[in-house]
């Protein structure tokens, strides 16, 4: 019996703690995300060029979708990965348009790729997959 629990016990405790990481990615919850934008619909003008950006419902706390370049979108939780479950702890494109801030924390974060610029966080915000064929972008995990 013994024996058993010797073996048991640690293997319960990784297994435990391995699940535990599942329930959040960059300390963000995760959730599912299944969303599918088409480029002709008007409410998305500002992804019509490079640079531009929008927010989305779905995520966390919602989307910030970023456009890249003319065949490449980001998209990023609006949920801060410093301290996330803070009620305040949401991000939101700065006056440079380059950053997005945390309105709690003021960690800041680049649009170009969700690296922290300058914290407190210290991961990159919870990027989403992205795939665009010229007229619809699909949002997914």
């Amino acid at each position: 019996m013994k024996f058993i629990l010797k073996i048991a016990l640690p293997l319960f405790i990784i297994v435990y703690a391995l699940s535990c990481k599942k329930q959040q990615d960059n300390g963000v919850p995760l959730t599912n995300v299944d969303i599918y934008l088409y480029s002709s619909n008007p409410s998305f003008i500002d992804l019509n060029a490079v640079g531009g950006h929008t927010y989305i419902t779905g995520g966390v706390r919602g989307i910030l979708l970023y456009r890249k370049s003319s065949t490449e979108f980001m998209a990023y939780d609006r949920n801060c990965t410093y301290q996330s479950s803070q009620p305040c702890a949401t991000v939101v494109v700065d006056a440079t348009q380059i950053l997005a801030v945390d309105t709690c924390c003021h960690s800041k974060f680049s649009l170009y790729d969700g690296s922290v610029t300058n914290g407190p966080a210290s991961t990159p915000l919870k990027a989403y997959n992205t795939t665009f064929d010229g007229t619809v972008l699909h949002i997914y995990n």
